[in-house]
């Protein structure tokens, strides 16, 4: 497959070049090395950038193999089309997402558009990311999109490697969400109902609903009465950050306030059912809701994310199993997030816990336990 340039590759590289091996050069003036190589009837120099011959015969090693695991006629792609090569990839992903990673690249396009994919060097990669006064969590997104472009140009054979292998994310900081209390979270509910408005109603039972269900702002403002089973206990919903329905049951807590709106509803259509597709909620959004209550109660900012807190919060204080609390929030990962992110709950349940750690054997403890 390789025909490697011989002593026609002289007046290639210069006349004044001279030749030390196969496809190898010294530029005599400044005593550094460099490959020639012709492959596929195409001609490629590259500076070896050494002047130590047995680490240039080395290099021109590697040089010739990453020739062969690369495209020739993709060797002055630039920066700027491998960018639009990747995000004509990337158009099925959410549309927030869409809009981040095209102005990551845009930002990239500006500062190398017309540079070749194979003439970035992680060195320039690294100083640019440098440059930026953000904190960890924007370093990262950023590295995870030039890593993304980049294994889309080794996948195509654009480049031999990527120029940022073994670049590693900036460890985030894991801070400690607040969450409600259950005192707290009630009286959120009741601040958002005492207001007396025409939708106050509603968003309060958006509110407790999120609390009292565990779901999420997009989980809640789609569901439909079709989606709730009150005879078989079950409700099926939609995760739409991760594309994906699952149910859950019908916890006693959440019962009575799905009767309460399943009865509205039904009222609302002179004593029938629900039509197909009428939403539980026709309130979207309890956000401004929840911040108003807060600032009347003199609380921390609280948010629908909170709420969803104080949901897992509870139940990990109430000695549900965590690989439980995690398929009901349609985790994939056993319990391990939730382990991770609630390290910090409440010591309810740890010192539930601490309790059984007695002196007595453990045979015994289980006995009692029975009895």
């Amino acid at each position: 497959m390789e025909k490697l340039l011989e002593q026609e590759g002289v007046a290639s590289v210069g006349s004044s070049y001279r030749r030390v091996g196969e496809c190898l050069y010294q530029n005599p003036s400044s005593g550094t090395y460099y490959a020639v190589v012709r492959l596929n009837g195409k001609q490629f120099k590259s500076s070896l950038e050494t002047k130590s011959l047995p680490e240039a015969r080395r290099k021109l090693r590697d040089y010739r193999k990453d020739l062969n695991r690369v495209d020739p006629a993709q060797a002055r792609l630039s920066v700027s089309e491998l960018c639009d090569k990747y995000l004509a990839t990337i158009r099925h992903q959410a549309a927030g997402t869409v809009r981040q990673k095209k102005g990551i690249s845009g930002l990239i396009k500006k500062q190398w558009g017309e540079v070749r994919a194979r003439d970035l060097k992680k060195s320039e990669i690294l100083k640019w990311l440098s440059s930026f006064e953000f904190g960890a969590h924007s370093y990262n997104k950023y590295l995870r999109t030039i890593r993304a472009i980049m294994a889309l140009a080794v996948d195509d054979r654009i480049l031999a490697v990527s120029p940022i292998d073994g670049v590693k994310e900036v460890r985030t900081p894991k801070p400690i969400r607040h969450t409600p209390s259950f005192d707290e979270f009630q009286a959120i509910v009741a601040s958002i109902r005492a207001q007396g408005l025409y939708n106050s109603d509603e968003s309060a039972d958006l509110a407790e609903f999120m609390g009292f269900a565990g779901l999420g702002q997009a989980e809640t403002s789609s569901l439909t009465w079709d989606d709730v089973n009150l005879d078989k206990g079950q409700l099926v919903t939609f995760r739409h950050k991760s594309k994906q329905g699952f149910a859950i049951p019908i916890y006693p807590q959440v019962r009575p306030l799905l009767e309460k709106r399943l009865a509205l509803a039904t009222a609302a259509n002179a004593g029938n059912p629900p039509p197909v597709g009428t939403k539980v909620f026709s309130v979207r959004d309890a956000r401004r809701a929840i911040e108003a209550a807060c600032e009347r109660l003199k609380l921390l900012p609280y948010t629908s994310r909170s709420l969803r807190r104080h949901f897992i919060t509870t139940a990990i204080e109430r000695g549900v199993d965590v690989k439980v609390i995690a398929q009901w929030q349609a985790h994939q990962d056993g319990g391990k997030l939730i382990l991770d992110t609630y390290s910090h709950v409440r010591p309810v349940h740890s010192e539930k816990m601490a309790r059984l750690m007695t002196l007595e054997p453990a045979t015994k403890e289980k006995e009692s336990e029975k009895d």
